[in-house]
């Protein structure tokens, strides 16, 4: 398992981070939320007033921010700038802006290139929008998890305060979208990923649904 690539991709609220989390850890893994790189990314343009409706300029503070990664799926951080960020990136800010600064090419250049270099020789569950089609596409095992746009709301909004389900479904539409319909490094699933619907499953089926592809795959 040691050089073991599991890419987990998927939609916001399939699943993908509980699922990812409990795979690393039943199998001795790392793990790496790609989608918190976004997240700190979006995170320190906002706190510096970037003009996220510009993509140039977003893609001309793209290199500024430095990003550390934990990779312990029992407490993964991510710090910008030596700071702790893993609360202030879950803010509903945050996730409105977090599409439009996905979409620059400069962005995701960036951290594709620091996600393979996180990844490196494997051991390690990888979760996203794109990794089995872009980061890490040779990946021995692919997973795309989806779920029912009502079962994914309902999920969100038992993460989240102060929202409601149909203000969740909306936004993930919205995302959905967004993430799907972008130029460079679209939201899809691999053609070699295997699919799985999370909808009438609990995390703990999820994760043996998972751990079983693995053991069929590796």
């Amino acid at each position: 398992m040691t050089g073991l690539v599991v890419a987990m991709d998927g939609p916001s609220g399939s699943g993908k981070s509980s699922a990812s989390r409990g795979v690393a850890r039943a199998l001795g893994l790392r793990y790496l939320d790609t989608g918190a790189m976004y997240r700190a990314i979006t995170w320190w343009m906002l706190e510096r007033g970037v003009d996220l409706a510009d993509p140039e300029a977003i893609a001309a503070r793209a290199l500024d921010p430095v990003l550390s990664m934990g990779t312990d799926p029992d407490a993964p951080s991510v710090a910008v700038d030596g700071a702790d960020a893993a609360v202030a990136i879950r803010t509903s800010e945050v996730t409105a802006a977090v599409s439009a600064v996905s979409a620059v090419p400069e962005v995701r250049r960036r951290l594709v290139a620091e996600q393979r270099e996180i990844i490196g020789l494997g051991g390690i569950v990888v979760e996203g929008r794109d990794i089995g089609t872009v980061v890490t596409p040779g990946a021995p095992v692919k997973v795309y998890l989806t779920a029912s746009a009502d079962a994914r709301a309902l999920r969100r909004t038992a993460e989240l305060t102060g929202t409601t389900v149909e203000a969740q479904r909306a936004a993930m539409a919205r995302r959905d979208t967004l993430d799907s319909t972008r130029k460079t490094d679209p939201l899809a699933m691999a053609a070699d990923a295997v699919e799985l619907d999370t909808t009438a499953l609990n995390l703990e089926e999820v994760i043996a649904e998972v751990l079983r592809v693995i053991k069929e795959k590796a």
